[in-house]
């Protein structure tokens, strides 16, 4: 049998009851599976014998007939042995900075070295930019990614010409690698180019480099959907939609969620990414959809399980175990 090992961020930074990787280390153990939590601290890759972490059991359990967390408890380390039947939870939080790059090239070694097998691929993750990816495609939001001034006042003026307007449209400004609507800054319409670019430098000072520059798009004011896929399937849909007067919809932030049916063809377009993506060892990918668009794949540490789960009045948590089971046979 796997054995499970969650490499996650410190339990004080993250929100237990409704955390999708303490949902799916408590799942796991309800199933029978063997299963730790691994620390920052207590991680290593040594090239000179198969590595033995310091892993910590745990205990916990479920609200009644809920998929959020009523307690969860650290017990005490034991050594844990990493090899070809050991599957490896890269569950650490974006953003995406030298840190977070250190540590996948360092599951890769383990990977290549040890047979260990980590989920979501480290190489995967390396080379597939959550919001790159979807800028990439036919389908997507018009969108530019630089920080040329030059570069970013042409696409404003194309921005315009499509909207057949004089005005300059809205806009949304935002990093390329952070997470939860980080940095994120609306522009409000009318704007003088002299005021878009004295922001649009702001940012690009605060972001050290590239900007994310897209049309605002009013529909998500309605709502922004999150639809969690595994294994090339849907597991299920919400829509996010953000507190009145607002743009985000974080539910960190306020916004409010419902189980949501995906159209026939966002589906398509999900399925066509998630099945790419299976294909360099990336099955756990959640969407961010917008205006019927797919505006970013989360693959680094793909989150909102337990919201969807609640949506939907099932724990999502067992079909991933499942698959799993299926994956590493």
């Amino acid at each position: 049998m796997k054995k499970h090992i969650l490499f996650i961020d410190p339990l004080d930074k993250l929100v237990p009851k409704k955390d999708s990787s303490l949902q799916l280390a408590l799942t796991l153990k309800e199933m029978g599976k063997e299963v730790y939590l691994l620390f920052e601290k207590d991680f290593y890759f040594a090239n000179h014998k198969n590595p033995e972490f310091d892993c910590y059991n745990f205990r916990g359990s479920f609200v009644q007939d809920s998929p959020y967390i009523d307690n969860f408890i650290l017990e005490d380390s034991q050594k844990v042995a990493l090899d070809e039947d050991t599957i490896l939870h890269m569950r650490i939080d974006p953003p995406f900075d030298t840190r977070y790059l250190r540590y996948l090239w360092m599951l890769k070694a383990l990977k290549t070295k040890y047979k260990v097998n980590v989920l979501n691929d480290p190489e995967g993750i390396l080379i597939h930019n959550e919001k790159m990816i979807c800028y990439e495609s036919q389908e997507s939001v018009p969108t530019y990614v630089g920080s040329s001034s030059e570069g970013v006042l042409s696409f404003v003026e194309y921005l315009k010409s499509e909207g057949e307007s004089e005005l300059s449209p809205a806009l949304i400004l935002k990093p390329v690698d952070l997470f939860q609507g980080i940095g994120v800054v609306k522009v409000e319409e009318g704007h003088t180019e002299e005021e878009f670019l004295k922001i649009f430098d702001e940012k690009r000072k605060e972001f050290k480099g590239s900007v994310v520059v897209q049309p605002y798009l009013k529909e998500v004011e309605q709502g922004e959907i999150r639809a969690i896929f595994f294994a090339g399937k849907e597991l299920g849909s919400i829509l996010k939609t953000p507190p009145k007067g607002k743009f985000l919809a974080n539910i960190a932030q306020g916004a409010v969620f419902e189980e949501v049916e995906l159209s026939h063809e966002v589906k398509a377009e999900c399925m066509r990414y998630a099945n790419e993506l299976m294909e360099i060892g990336v099955p756990w990918v959640a969407f961010d959809i917008l205006g019927g668009k797919v505006q970013e794949a989360n693959l680094t540490c793909p989150g909102l399980l337990v919201e969807v789960s609640s949506a939907l009045g099932e724990n999502l948590a067992i079909p991933i175990v499942n698959g799993l089971d299926e994956i590493y046979k």
